[in-house]
């Protein structure tokens, strides 16, 4: 109810008499159309690929994660963050990439806060992505790839998209008829890996259930599965965005979403209670005190900075028309919303309550507790048991991988406007990738995932922060209300540097000088060390928008907020 109010109620609302989108204006897609990043695309097919492109691990694995508080705060906190934060970020950055010609983050930081803003934003949006990597490639290439009844469905769920973007762009077929064999080829490669033959096969790639350590505790199977997954970015990067990453994108969108779908309807039917689970376990948890680590540790599914960058680098160079940006990034957001609901009652009530969740592992194991509690809500309406794990597993790897492909064409990108005048050959998408790629291969390897986690959860919500920032100064440019946008920057930004700075005291001050091997200490160091830049780079960047802020309302006249 909430989240139908804040869309048709809220948003609209705002959409209609504040931003005013208009048909009539040419939008960067096809005023540049080029082929590659600048494509139009019907309102469909871009909603499939902006949710699964915004959409990844966080908003299934972060209230897992986060319930550790109790079911209650983190509830709150997914209705009430997508209420008035997370769709504002997504929509206000989407049509503010539109009305600027699809310009980047940096390019963006650069006009409507200081010259120096872009070189500090691209050094924030690196490091941030370089998080991202980490976190979700640690869970794909270290605990799911290595299933060996998943890889199969993911080499599928490759080939139909790359088969769907030649269906919609060359062969010019009827979205409905390549809806239909791609996602019904994609579900029939899933059931195919589960077979004893092929799940063997794999099993025998990776060196099967005792699978040696080669090194730094890293087994062959971890190894293997992190490089089948560095492959799959690297091609999501340098391939052109209508024959991969979108198409890919969009099939994955058809999976997960009808896998959510049937695990609701299995739930209606089961209606099962939250026996034992506690609304509240006290304020001081594992992860930390309440505020601001439940804000970071929920990092999806109420907001997040990453939508940013995929609104104005991505969705923003594709939307044929202005009216769309509602329902494609502000719908996305609030469909996010309700998979981080959905993921939220995978570990309040699907394994009988509170006990029962620690008993799945709790928040330490919250991809198993997803896996088995999505197998659990699909059972009841007749999916066997052994094949729902499975496709959990493989639904989970697609919520990361498909976000993983666009990270790394990020990362390349932001590369490349840092050092591409001083250092040349970094202009090379493909040099570029790959050193993205080496650098996520380090910190996959050495950091742990929950190590990880939290330091990607202060860092992306802190991004959306100064998106949200961002957008406050456009809409002043504009002459438009903007207090709309001021006020979530202002708490998230206060939020988030607040749990960045917990994080860097924890790695630096409690587990660095408790290390005991080289790769523990390794792995405090860097988390501890990246936490204090982006600190500064957010400080330095706060400093220059209050200024750019107070030069816009001197300059131009804006109407009452």
């Amino acid at each position: 109810l909430g989240i139908g109010i804040g869309y048709g109620v809220y948003a609209r609302k705002i959409d209609k008499e504040i931003v005013q989108p208009s048909d009539t204006k040419a939008t960067p897609a096809k005023m540049y159309m080029d082929g590659v990043d600048f494509t139009p695309a019907s309102r469909n097919v871009l909603f499939g690929y902006q949710f699964k492109s915004v959409a990844a691990l966080a908003p299934l694995t972060g209230p897992i994660v986060a319930v550790q508080w109790g079911w209650l705060p983190a509830l709150l906190w997914i209705i009430l963050g997508v209420f008035f934060i997370g769709w504002v970020q997504d929509y206000g950055t989407l049509i503010m990439g539109v009305r600027r010609d699809g310009e980047t983050m940096s390019a963006l930081s650069y006009k409507l806060i200081s010259p120096r803003a872009r070189t500090i934003l691209l050094i924030f949006i690196y490091f941030y992505l370089l998080l991202i990597m980490g976190a979700f490639g640690n869970a794909v290439g270290k605990a799911l790839m290595i299933k060996p009844q998943v890889p199969f469905g993911m080499i599928t769920l490759v080939l139909m998209g790359v088969i769907a973007g030649q269906m919609t762009y060359k062969w010019k077929q009827d979205i409905i008829l390549t809806s239909i064999v791609t996602v019904a080829l994609t579900f029939v490669g899933i059931w195919v890996g589960t077979l004893p033959a092929v799940s063997g096969f794999f099993s025998g790639l990776y060196g099967g259930a005792e699978s040696p350590i080669i090194f730094l505790g890293n087994t062959q199977a971890a190894v293997v599965g992190t490089l089948l997954m560095l492959l799959f970015c690297y091609l999501g990067s340098v391939l052109p965005i209508w024959s991969f990453a979108q198409p890919v994108n969009y099939v994955s969108f058809w999976i997960v979403t009808l896998g959510m779908v049937g695990g609701l309807v299995g739930l209606l039917i089961w209606r099962p209670g939250m026996g034992d689970f506690p609304a509240f376990t006290g304020f001081n948890a594992a992860a930390g005190p309440l505020w601001p680590m439940l804000f970071v540790t929920i990092a999806c599914g109420a907001i997040s900075g990453w939508h940013s960058l995929v609104s104005t680098s991505g969705t923003a160079r594709q939307l044929e028309k202005e009216t769309d940006a509602l329902p494609v990034g502000g719908g996305a957001m609030f469909m996010e919303a309700g998979f981080a609901i959905m993921a939220f009652l995978t570990a309040t009530v699907a394994f009988g309550g509170w006990q029962g969740f620690l008993d799945a592992g709790g928040a330490g194991a919250a991809l198993a507790v997803f896996a088995g509690g999505l197998a659990s809500f699909l059972s009841h309406i007749g999916v066997p048991l052994s094949f729902g794990v499975a496709y959990g597993s493989v639904f989970l790897v697609i919520m990361a991988i498909t976000i993983m492909q666009l990270v790394v064409r990020f990362m390349r990108v932001a590369s490349s406007e840092m050092l591409g005048d001083k250092i040349p050959v970094m202009k090379n998408m493909h040099v570029g990738s790959l050193v993205a790629l080496a650098l996520t291969a380090l910190f996959v390897l050495i950091i742990p995932w929950m190590t990880i986690w939290v330091a990607f959860g202060a860092a992306n919500q802190l991004m959306a922060g100064l998106a949200l920032l961002l957008v406050a100064l456009w809409l002043l440019s504009e002459g438009r209300k903007h207090t709309w946008a001021l006020y979530p920057a202002i708490f998230m930004i206060v939020t988030d540097i607040a749990a960045l700075l917990y994080v860097s005291y924890i790695n630096l001050f409690k587990k660095l000088p408790a290390a005991e091997t080289i790769q523990s200490t390794v792995a405090s160091a860097l988390i501890g060390i990246i936490c204090v830049v982006l600190v500064i780079a957010a400080l330095i960047l706060v400093w220059d928008g209050i200024q750019a802020l107070q030069r816009a309302k001197q300059a131009k006249p804006v109407e009452a907020a």
